[in-house]
Formats: C-alpha cells, sequence, structure tokens
C-alpha cells in the first residue's frame, strides 16, 4: 500500500504533536516533516516533496494563504488541506480561492482529520462538516 505523505504546517508545536500522534497511527499515512511558519513549509516542501500539507491558516512570517499559493505555484502535484480555528467565511473562500482542495477546523474529529486527508489526495474536496454547504459549491 502506498502512502500518503503528509507535512504538518502549524505555528503551534502542540498542535503538530497531537496531529502526528493522530497521523501516525494509520497505515497509509506518514507524517514526513513540520514547519513552523509559512516560509519553512514553503521550503520544506521544495526539499520533501509531500503529498499533502496540512497548513494552518494563520501562520508567521508568511501566512497559510499566501504560502499555499506559493507551494501549488511551485509544486502544483502537492495538495493542500487547510486547517483552521477560524470558521469565518471569508477565510474558507480565501483558502479556496488560495488553491487549497478543503477546509478543517482544529476541532474536527480524528476521523475527519483522516478522512479528508484521504478525500483531498484522491482529487476530492473535503469541508468540516459544519462548514455551509454553499462554500462547498465554489470549488466546482
Amino acid at each position: 500500500m502506498k502512502r500518503i505523505t503528509v507535512l504538518l504546517a502549524d505555528h503551534n508545536r502542540v498542535v503538530r504533536t497531537e496531529f502526528r500522534k493522530i497521523l501516525e497511527l494509520e497505515d497509509d499515512l506518514e507524517v514526513v516533516g513540520e514547519a513552523n511558519n509559512g516560509r519553512q513549509a514553503v521550503a520544506k516542501v521544495k526539499k520533501l516533496r509531500p503529498a499533502l500539507v496540512l497548513m494552518d491558516v494563520s501562520m508567521p512570517l508568511l501566512n497559510g494563504l499566501e504560502a499555499t499559493r506559493q507551494i501549488l505555484k511551485a509544486h502544483p502535484k502537492t495538495k493542500v488541506l487547510m486547517l483552521s480555528a477560524h470558521s469565518d467565511e471569508g477565510y474558507i473562500v480565501e483558502s479556496i480561492n488560495a488553491g487549497a482542495r478543503g477546509y478543517l477546523l482544529k476541532q474536527s474529529s480524528i476521523e475527519n482529520v483522516c478522512d479528508a486527508i484521504r478525500e483531498v489526495q484522491k482529487g476530492n474536496t473535503y469541508f468540516s462538516p459544519s462548514i455551509p454547504r454553499r462554500l462547498h459549491k465554489l470549488t466546482r
């Protein structure tokens, strides 16, 4: 079975550690690196070539939206799944416009996170269940 390689990009070390623990329990998911700011995320994608980046919207030095744009411009096959504590419609729309294939709220269940990664890797979109349906349509 081919594993989905994931880069965790979040400014909060505790969040990265917890998501690493969750993902490492799955046979088909592999965390290949971590980034604590947007610039580092862009550099690590170039170096590590993960299949997917789990990207926090609010990152220092380069926010997650701009980091997503830069990553996708340089590495269009890499997929980005946004992760945020913000459920504001503006953040979600900006994430979609930046090229993210989904948007997860940080309070999502473990199953939602793993399912989201798998769906996005397949080429589908994924949104936390609490995100309004009208926003999902923006990705079509």
